[in-house]
């Protein structure tokens, strides 16, 4: 079985997770980068990051290392942004063809209903089921509180693999 965890990260709350399901699991871990950065600061962030996800934008991304045939389950994750799927994820899941692969899903946020964005993961991915899902508030801010969900996520990752 062989596993890739995709992930956009803008603050570092995905990319923590990514990490910690990639080194249960013994995925690669693929990082996805804009050529051009959102900003961080309150305000600005949620204006671009929002602005760019309801007009569902796929910005340019640097080159990352991924091919499809290498993987049988492919894990995507991203912050949840306008309750929605961030433009990096988008760009990736629409220049990649999953087909046939099994697909799991996380996403952290700051709160808020995830059901739109893992709809949208599930159909921009090209499937009607996601085999895992996981939602985590604040991963950072909860370090030692996540790793129980983090490893029943990866536990119906195994399951299914």
């Amino acid at each position: 079985m062989s596993i890739a965890v995709v992930y956009y990260s803008l603050e570092g709350n995905t990319r923590m997770t990514a990490q910690k399901i990639s080194d249960r699991l013994g995925a690669d871990l693929i990082e996805l980068k804009p050529v051009k950065s959102y900003p961080t600061g309150k305000v600005s962030k949620f204006f671009w990051g929002g602005k760019s996800t309801v007009f569902k934008e796929m910005p340019d991304l640097e080159k990352y290392d991924f091919n499809s045939g290498k993987y049988d389950t492919v894990i995507v994750g991203n912050p949840l942004w306008a309750w929605s799927v961030t433009p990096p994820l988008r760009t990736f899941l629409a220049q990649n063809d999953l087909c046939g692969k099994k697909i799991a899903a996380f996403i952290s946020c700051g709160g808020g209903d995830a059901g739109k964005a893992f709809e949208s993961i599930r159909e921009l991915a090209g499937t009607d089921k996601l085999i895992a899902e996981m939602k985590l508030v604040n991963p950072l801010e909860h370090r030692g509180d996540i790793d129980a969900e983090i490893d029943k996520f990866c536990e119906k990752i195994k399951n299914c693999s």
